[in-house]
């Protein structure tokens, strides 16, 4: 979904504890977030409310159930679970799938079309042939030689974008 970089008010009122963010989506309609604290609750609820299941709407769901899902990856030594959230890119070397986070790779069984399969409403999107990258962590992209790209990431990591995914990249990034 894509959040306009102005928000133009921000409604909070103390006595409530109630926040109120309006977010300009790329349609040009709105959406509206309330925050709410309430001391009494002792789990905290999350009510996604919408008039018709549209691409933003739907969006907004698979980026909720993303955050606490993870998957099941290896480091040299032992089993570790990684939320999907924290993933900065997959990459496929040799039959082999690896985990890029900000600071630490991993290994797991997935394979590439398995993980856009299961992620790509998340903002995962095929950047080449071996590599699929999680669109939240792009910071720039530059061209390069020979009609490809260079993403930069938010960590400073960069990965190269060929030239047949680049449609791809684009609609990710007017999905946000």
């Amino acid at each position: 979904m894509y959040f306009s970089t102005s928000i133009l008010h921000l409604g909070i009122n103390p006595i409530a504890n109630m926040a109120i963010l309006p977010i300009q989506c790329c349609g040009g309609d709105s959406l509206i977030i309330k925050l709410e604290q309430d001391s009494a609750v002792k789990k905290g609820e999350l009510i996604v409310r919408y008039s018709e299941l549209d691409k933003e709407t739907t969006r907004v769901i698979a980026y909720l159930e993303l955050i606490n899902t993870k998957i099941k990856c290896n480091n040299n030594t032992s089993e570790v679970f990684i939320r999907v959230s924290d993933i900065f890119y997959f990459e496929s070397v040799d039959k082999t799938t690896f985990v890029y986070c900000e600071k630490d790779v991993y290994e797991t069984e997935l394979r590439l079309y398995k993980v856009m399969e299961n992620f790509a409403s998340a903002g995962f999107v095929q950047i080449s042939k071996s590599c699929v990258l999680n669109i939240k962590t792009l910071d720039s992209i530059a061209p390069i030689f020979n009609s490809r790209m260079e993403a930069t990431l938010t960590n400073g990591e960069r990965v190269h974008i060929t030239r047949k995914y680049l449609k791809g990249i684009k609609e990710a990034l007017e999905g946000i």
